[in-house]
């Protein structure tokens, strides 16, 4: 094992922070921590720094983050506003539309779309270079004298104060917790241990620019999203700025297909997906044509697949290491509300770190299981091909009044946890926003002002 490179200071109140994971929820830590002026280093599996995915979605829940970090206005130049999620059946005839355009009027932001990786990107330039290194696949992490270390593959390993694992799903940051945990002879709650419930398949892709005359829908500066109840399972197109399509095929998976991919990686990558093109390559796209003409005009190296899976562990921290969630909103959330409580340690002593992680959790645990409970019932409702699914899908998007889904989008939109150390971003809608839990120092001259 080579020499462990320090990544903290020597100031004894700012803590050194590992980051495992330069996804979105890592890049957000990083960019949080940068604009704080915290050491911290992303160490990442992948060689080549990258994201793949499909169209994403952002709204009022995270939104004002960004226009606290001044980045607003460049992610608005990369997306679409989207004022509804339209749905139709096989012959094209329209099933259900969800109307978002009066989404501004009540929350201060329109719901935007646009391309996950040039938020990716986006996220990536407010991080230095030099601060993420490629090529770091953790085998091993542990604790020694006060500090947190990662053994890497490549035989380096590397310590802070505090390690954070952002590295998805099947993080091995989060395995490697669980068994020191077992060790040490730390029970962990049963559901932890239990695999994960795989309930969809995915494949997502980004088509080449298209022509406006054959696709009216790319002529508009907002986004169409348009979803198509399929034999096989549903799909979907919609336009984000450059006459580009973002599409994606969702098949429901039996329990026995399920089981069945239980130890398969649920990383976006381009492998395995012919077979799923095959299947959906038939079925009529809602603009016109056919979903394989999105498929071949799309390059094959932007074409990737994944198994879907649900599960919120229970156990997110011990010692100094600390668990990010999976899922990009969730994700960008949990990082929010991580570096706010990392920002009001006392010190970097073991205690501040504990309470740091237990409020963070206090914070983000309920809220995460809502989102997740919230995420499964809705894709259930879209997506699910069960004869109740289907019996369901038909009452919520064509029975249930509309003052129902404004309810609910009143307890959805009022949290959106904001940069502590930065000045709010006001509240513009008409919501009723639910008060920041971390605290502040407006009363001192802390407050930095981008």
């Amino acid at each position: 094992m080579s020499e462990p490179t320090i990544t903290t200071t020597s100031s004894e109140r700012i803590p050194g922070v590992i980051i495992v994971g330069a996804g979105i929820g890592g890049l957000l830590l990083g960019t949080l921590l940068e604009r704080l002026g915290y050491p911290y280093h992303i160490f990442e599996r992948a060689t080549e720094l990258r994201s793949l995915g499909s169209a994403m979605t952002l709204s009022a829940t995270v939104l004002p983050v960004f226009e606290q970090l001044g980045l607003l206005d460049e992610l608005e130049k990369i997306s679409y506003p989207c004022y509804s999620h339209d749905f139709y059946t096989l012959d094209r005839e329209l099933f259900s539309s969800i109307k978002l355009d009066d989404r501004k009027k009540f929350t201060g932001y329109s719901d935007i779309i646009f391309c996950r990786p040039q938020l990716h990107e986006l996220l990536r330039k407010q991080v230095p270079e030099y601060k993420i290194s490629l090529g770091k696949r953790v085998l091993q992490t542990e604790e020694i004298d006060e500090k947190v270390l990662i053994h890497c593959a490549d035989g380096t390993a590397w310590e802070g104060d505090i390690l954070v694992g952002a590295d998805g799903a099947y993080s091995g940051v989060r395995q490697s917790l669980y068994k020191r945990l077992e060790e040490q002879g730390i029970g962990l709650p049963k559901a932890d241990s239990e695999n994960f419930s795989v309930t969809n398949l995915c494949m997502v892709g980004v088509a080449e620019p298209k022509d406006p005359e054959k696709y009216p829908q790319l002529k508009d500066e907002f986004s169409h999203f348009s979803s198509i109840f399929g034999g096989k399972g549903v799909c979907g197109v919609v336009n984000v700025p450059g006459q580009r399509v973002c599409w994606y095929l969702y098949q429901q998976l039996t329990e026995a297909e399920a089981k069945s991919q239980l130890f398969r990686s649920s990383e976006w990558g381009p492998e395995s997906i012919d077979s799923m093109i095959n299947e959906f390559a038939d079925i009529p796209c809602p603009w016109g044509g056919t979903m394989g003409d999105m498929i071949q005009a799309t390059p094959r190296n932007l074409i990737s697949k994944a198994f879907l899976e649900e599960k919120v562990f229970q156990t997110w921290f011990h010692g100094r290491t600390v668990l990010l969630g999976d899922g990009a909103v969730n994700a960008m959330h949990d990082a929010v509300v991580l570096a706010n409580c990392i920002y009001n340690m006392e010190d970097n002593s073991s205690k501040s770190i504990t309470t740091a992680f237990q409020e963070y959790y206090r914070q983000r645990y309920s809220r995460a299981l809502d989102a997740f409970q919230r995420s499964s019932t809705w894709s259930k409702i879209s997506y699910g091909q069960t004869w109740k699914e289907r019996l369901l899908r038909q009452v919520m998007m064509n029975y249930v009044p509309y003052w129902v889904y404004k309810w609910m989008d009143a307890k959805v939109f009022a949290y959106c946890p904001q940069i502590a150390w930065l000045p709010l971003t006001p509240a513009r809608g008409s919501v009723v926003m639910l008060p920041q839990e971390c605290k502040r120092k407006d009363d001192n001259e802390n407050v930095v002002v981008v």
